[in-house]
């Protein structure tokens, strides 16, 4: 038994990439969760495989008493003592409890429950193999397709790339290569254990990183990005080297290396901008190609009411308003666009009250002279007019009382 149970160890190891201690590791536990009631009816129990030479052996832990043991978890001094002669009551020793037929226990239990712990000790290995590299890229070959999931070969691991993570119309086939982003790693399931992404924001900060030697050596600096996968990114950057361009880094010669980027997302539009501590900048250039006029910046309710030509509003809000919808998420703050013929400002008072003198004119059809009249002496709506005292209507001069009350009644 020791001598096959070597083998088995060192061809697991091997063929599994897992150590011989996750594996010995694995078998005690399965050999102990398959064999406890064979071994001894103690309740703290311990299987220990020597690793040099493959020999199982099961030990028990017991309470050394001067009584008749009550319990399977205790043991007479005077039998103790034939093994460790110093012990004294109250004591607990590990006492090998190994069957004689220990050998044909351990193999039955290795068969039955060997497969469930190594995959345990498999996600394990996995674990720790991958900590470092979550939020990374992971470069794999497509194994197979399941429910619109896409399972990939990592070498060391499988992966999955969910529907939910896939650039929406991308397709994949069997033998494709992929990279993706190392999203999460999940060992609890049943399944493979790297959960990774195509569409999250920072998947893109990665081919970024990976492309631009500007970023890997940190003379530009990533400040923030925003994502639509599949359609288009918005990402900001700016240069710690005074000497640098941020955007013509990013962007390469004659465009290559932003373009190798847009070729990995699918064709996705990629709009990179400068980025400045001014927020009136940075929303300017957030919205770019669009040309901005003028920026109104709301510290307190962290909103920018940004002004643009007429004849710009229509490419600074972009299709289905797709730009200033990315500008906001990348700058953090709400953007509200006006054209200069429509901007939004606060009515002056006069302007209120020929406002209001209008819907009076309209709804009692009295004269542009009492309308302004009425709303001078505070009468600026038909309900005001209506609930108004008798007396305070005939006080107001210049007016035509009888017709204002004949027009207040037509409109009960």
């Amino acid at each position: 038994m020791s001598n096959e149970l070597l083998t088995v160890i060192e061809y697991l190891s091997q063929s599994r990439s897992i150590s011989r201690e996750n594996i010995i590791k694995a078998l005690e536990n399965a050999i102990l969760s398959a064999s406890r009631k064979s071994i001894h009816p103690a309740s703290e129990l311990r299987i220990k495989i020597d690793p040099p030479t493959g020999k199982v052996q099961a030990w028990a832990t017991l309470e050394v008493v001067d009584h008749i043991p009550q319990n399977n978890d205790q043991i007479v001094i005077g039998k103790a003592q034939e093994r460790f002669p110093d012990v004294k009551p109250g004591d607990k020793i590990e006492w090998e409890v190994t069957p004689s037929n220990f050998g044909r226990i351990a193999a039955m239990a290795a068969r039955q429950n060997l497969t469930q712990q190594l995959r345990r000790a498999e996600k394990e290995n996995v674990q720790e193999e991958f900590a470092d590299r979550l939020g990374h890229i992971l470069y794999g070959t497509v194994k197979k397709l399941e429910a619109g999931n896409v399972i990939i070969d990592f070498q060391k691991a499988d992966g999955i790339l969910p529907i939910r993570e896939q650039i929406r119309n991308e397709e994949f086939a069997i033998g494709d290569r992929v990279n993706a982003l190392l999203i999460k790693i999940d060992i609890n399931s049943s399944g493979p254990s790297l959960v990774v992404s195509r569409t999250a924001p920072d998947f893109v900060v990665r081919l970024f990183e990976r492309e631009v030697s500007e970023i890997h050596d940190g003379a530009v600096s990533i400040k923030g990005i925003a994502r639509e996968a599949g359609k288009r990114s918005k990402i900001a950057v700016a240069a710690n080297d005074p000497r640098v361009d941020p955007v013509g880094a990013c962007v390469g010669l004659r465009g290559t290396r932003v373009k190798r980027i847009t070729d990995e997302l699918g064709n996705e539009r990629v709009d990179i901008v400068p980025y400045s501590e001014d927020i009136a900048t940075y929303v300017t250039n957030a919205l770019l190609p669009a040309q901005v006029q003028s920026v109104k910046v709301d510290e307190e309710n962290h909103a920018l009411m940004v002004i643009v030509n007429e004849d710009q509003s229509k490419v600074a809000f972009g299709r289905k308003a797709q730009n200033v919808r990315l500008a906001g998420k990348l700058v953090g703050w709400t953007i509200k666009l006006c054209d200069e013929t429509s901007k939004e400002r606060a009515p002056s008072l006069e302007e209120k009250m020929k406002i209001a003198a209008g819907k009076l004119v309209e709804a009692l059809g009295i004269s542009a002279a009492d309308a302004d009249t009425l709303v001078a002496n505070g009468f600026v709506t038909v309900e005001g007019l209506k609930a108004a005292d008798a007396d305070a209507l005939e006080a107001v001069e210049n007016i035509d009382i009888d017709f204002l009350r004949s027009a207040l009644e037509k409109i009960d």
